[in-house]
């Protein structure tokens, strides 16, 4: 498919307006989980229209987990001896030997290795050129102690993956590290319920993004399923799903770029429709994080209400291990700034869409700004900061890397954005939304 860059400018400096944001990616691909999951009784409303759901409903709708049937088939034999059979065959979800591409669906890639086994089919998972790069060996190494048959097509811990028929429980006692990605973790406790003994989930060391992990559990336990957290085990028995209807909160992850235009502004009034202070997102606390910038989020009218007070940008530490989603966004803020902050927390942007690390290193440079790495720590040098007037993004088919530097048009006159269609994967109306507070994005032919 063709790229389509755009040439992104926005006229004055203040944000007004209201906007309203598709359902959380992060809700939604874990509310899809469970329904399928559930034999009917779950239930989802406000179903994102970011095209990792999108595309994680479409594979699920094909592949739904239907209760055992027993069907009578009569058999004759004719004079020749030849045996036929008539009457139904039984058939459930996705057939035998059947490939399911996720595209770059990351998200959709991690819970259907956890998920497809249980559907006792042979299929081929797979994904683009880039998913065929991200690791998936922790989790495959996980079901395969369950009792999962997995073999890998190509590279050795890397997709596509080859999942084979006859899942039955070894264990339910598995431990994984806790600083890879919390999707592993959300993969395993998500299935649990079905499993015939269950999960004893051992995290092993500290763990990343916790709060996608909460909110796994939080939705579990919306749709009647008990868990206990002692330490560092979660143990889940196995149960049935009580009637259910999830509804899919507003994504967070999208109202970052929000907060972040007013932060780059000088004069914001944004209100973003349902959005609460209770949400289940980690990516929520956007809220403390701009807090430092001035902006000020009043929760009241069904939404959350922006305001920017000029003030001095006083923390200089952001540890982003809980919420990596928003590392790009903050960083692109602190550099436009020129806020010399530290970040922490990083390690997971590495397998990504693409290494964000490098990514944000190589487009910052564009504006003179470092982004220096030692260990795993990571600080910003805006000592050669300068603000062209014309500045070209790449974004690395990388949805956040795009919607992180759009902003900055609001300081530089004329910032052409690669591949503008990459943000269909979590935000398809972002370009559409920018228009309505001023922004004007003209396409390159």
């Amino acid at each position: 498919m063709a790229k389509h860059n755009i040439i992104l400018t926005k006229q004055g400096n203040t944000a007004k307006g209201t906007i309203q944001l598709t359902g959380s990616k992060s809700e939604c691909n874990r509310a899809l989980i469970l329904e399928a999951l559930s034999d009917g009784e779950v239930k989802v409303e406000n179903i994102s229209d970011a095209a990792d759901a999108v595309t994680l409903k479409s594979i699920l709708d094909t592949t739904k987990m239907e209760p055992p049937q027993l069907f009578v088939q009569t058999r004759k034999i004719d004079e020749h001896g030849k045996v036929t059979t008539s009457g139904p065959v039984l058939t459930t979800g996705v057939e035998s030997g059947r490939q399911v591409d996720v595209g770059p669906a990351g998200t959709a890639m991690r819970f259907l290795t956890a998920y497809l086994p249980l559907l006792n089919k042979n299929v081929t998972l797979t994904g683009s050129a880039r998913m065929q790069q991200r690791p998936i060996g922790i989790l495959v190494d996980a079901m395969r102690k369950l009792g999962a048959t997995i073999d890998y097509v190509n590279n050795e811990g890397y997709p596509p993956i080859h999942i084979h028929s006859g899942f039955e429980q070894q264990t339910n006692a598995i431990t994984i590290k806790g600083d890879i990605s919390s999707q592993y973790i959300t993969a395993l406790l998500l299935i649990a319920p079905k499993l015939s003994q269950g999960l004893e989930l051992h995290i092993e060391g500290e763990l990343t993004s916790k709060p996608y992990v909460e909110m796994t559990l939080a939705m579990l336990n919306q749709t009647g399923i008990r868990h206990s957290w002692a330490d560092n085990v979660i143990t889940i028995q196995p149960q049935d799903f009580t009637p259910t209807t999830l509804y899919v909160e507003p994504d967070w992850s999208a109202a970052s770029y929000w907060y972040a235009i007013a932060a780059l502004s000088d004069e914001a009034e944004l209100f973003l429709p349902g959005l609460t202070p209770y949400s289940l997102q980690g990516d929520s606390v956007i809220t403390e994080i701009m807090a430092n910038f001035g902006i000020t989020s009043v929760f009241k009218g069904g939404g959350v209400y922006l305001t920017k007070e000029a003030k001095p940008i006083a923390r200089k530490i952001f540890d982003m291990k809980e919420c990596p989603d928003l590392a790009q966004t903050v960083i692109v803020v602190c550099a436009a700034l020129g806020h010399e902050a530290t970040f922490t927390g990083l390690e997971t942007l590495k397998i990504k869409e693409t290494d964000r690390v490098l990514a944000l290193q190589t487009e910052l440079a564009k504006m003179g700004v470092k982004l220096i790495e030692k260990g795993q720590v990571y600080k910003l040098d805006c000592s050669e900061r300068n603000l062209p007037q014309h500045m070209f993004i790449s974004t690395y088919d990388d949805h956040r890397m795009a919607m992180a530097f759009a902003p900055l048009a609001i300081l530089i006159p004329e910032l052409e954005v690669e591949d503008a269609e990459v943000v269909n994967k979590s935000y398809p109306a972002f370009w559409t939304d920018l228009e309505k507070v001023g922004f004007k994005s003209e396409p390159l032919s």
